[in-house]
């Protein structure tokens, strides 16, 4: 048996033993064991359920908030998700050998390139179990092994996700050691992955503000990581505030505990006194906290059914804050330029929206704001790589470099140059 601080290298190394295999793997294989591990989740439900359970009593026992506790629960629904998203994976094109950017060089080489896989993928995540299905078919259909090392809010569930998946991988010919999953939950073991970069060739974190500072302190290989989710949606003057009203609420209240769920909320100030008490009074049915600007709490507090609604003083500090709860920032502005200017100074370069029938302000605000996904007259809950028709994601990258949004199939691929020719050589 190996100690805990060895785990992370032996699996590490097993995965690397892979790569080469995983590289030429056929379309056909990597499908067919995308589909045998979506049947192996449906067929084990009850053993997944049954481990995320005791992650959830010990969680709640422990006193993790109700929106932590939230994002780590399955059930069901969520199984059966998971294993259709994996299935989506499978229905893919796969990316890897596609050949783009060929010319013919007027001394007849012909120069292009080949996508291919980046080799070793390193995750470390939080939270959400079904993060380790995601990456792992995403992964594996695009050529790579992958390390995964869950938090230990999770570790039954991780656990557990973790087997079904490396053994139906495993069962339906990938190659063995593939798919590793760290189960040790020894702290040091994280700062021992992020060194090794001798294995590791791209580590992607998935999880709160501290950890992905920490990984990209500490990392000796390249990072892709999302900062927080402060997402905002502008209400314009020009916008049809019945549908606004429908995309604000859902953008804040479908589920607020992701990172593409609204945390501030900007009207401008021609509809504010009519869109405001609209918007409270659709919020009060989820019991939203709207934290106002002067502005808006003014027209808040003179409403009709005011009293049923939670309006407070908001704090310098909710602008430019992730609340992934039931809480918004207000403020109202005068202009789509101020509401871009607000977005500029307190937004983490996530999802944005503008709710307009005017183009020409929607154009704008699509060109000039500049985060991941810009959005017009729909909710930011959008931002996410199954709905981007991408299969699943293994995360959402505020990152410019080399991937943005929702990263999946491709943006785990790199390329290589590809040169044929005929006996050219270059002149002495």
């Amino acid at each position: 048996m190996t100690t805990a601080a060895s785990e992370v290298r032996v699996k590490g190394e097993a995965a690397k033993a892979t790569a080469r295999q995983m590289a030429t793997l056929s379309t056909e294989m990597k499908n067919k064991a995308l589909h045998a591990i979506a049947d192996a989740l449906l067929a084990r439900e009850k053993d997944i359920l049954a481990a995320n359970q005791a992650d959830y009593d010990e969680g709640k026992k422990a006193g993790l908030s109700d929106e932590m506790l939230e994002r780590m629960t399955l059930n069901h629904a969520r199984v059966e998700g998971i294993a259709a998203d994996t299935r989506n994976v499978a229905s893919l094109p796969d990316p890897v050998g596609e050949k783009f950017e060929m010319t013919i060089r007027p001394n007849g080489l012909v120069i292009g390139k080949t996508r291919v896989p980046i080799g070793v993928i390193g995750s470390v995540f939080e939270s959400r179990p079904n993060v380790a299905v995601d990456i792992a078919s995403l992964c594996l259909k695009s050529g790579n092994a992958v390390i995964l090392r869950g938090g230990e809010e999770c570790a039954r569930s991780n656990t557990i996700l973790g087997q079904i998946v490396a053994e139906a991988a495993t069962k339906a010919g990938v190659p063995a050691g593939a798919i590793q999953l760290i189960e040790s939950l020894d702290r040091g073991l994280v700062r021992e992955m992020l060194k090794m970069n001798d294995v590791i060739d791209l580590l992607i974190p998935r999880g709160g503000p501290g950890l992905i500072a920490m990984v990209r302190e500490n990392a000796t290989m390249p990072v892709v990581s999302a900062a927080a989710g402060v997402c905002h949606t502008y209400v314009d003057k020009a916008a049809d505030l019945e549908m606004a009203v429908t995309i604000v609420h859902n953008a804040k209240t479908r589920r607020p505990t992701i990172c593409n769920a609204l945390e501030c909320l900007l009207v401008h100030r021609d509809v504010a006194e009519r869109f405001l008490p609209m918007i409270a009074a659709k919020w009060s049915e989820k019991g939203v906290e709207m934290r106002c600007d002067p502005t808006a709490l003014s027209i808040l507090r003179k409403g009709n059914g005011a009293s049923a609604w939670k309006v407070v003083p908001a704090s310098p500090e909710d602008f430019g804050k992730e609340f992934l709860t039931f809480i918004a920032a207000v403020k109202v502005v005068d202009s789509v330029d101020e509401a871009m200017t607000h977005i500029a100074t307190y937004g983490s370069g996530h999802s944005e929206a503008i709710v307009t029938e005017d183009w020409p302000t929607a154009s704008r605000f699509l060109t000039e704001v500049d985060s991941a996904a810009v959005y017009h007259n729909v909710s930011t809950q959008f931002t996410d790589g199954a709905q981007f028709g991408l299969g699943a994601e293994i995360g959402i990258s505020t990152q410019k470099m080399h991937a943005r949004g929702p990263m999946a199939l491709k943006e785990l691929t790199t390329y290589k140059w590809i040169i044929l020719g005929n006996g050219q050589t270059r002149p002495l």
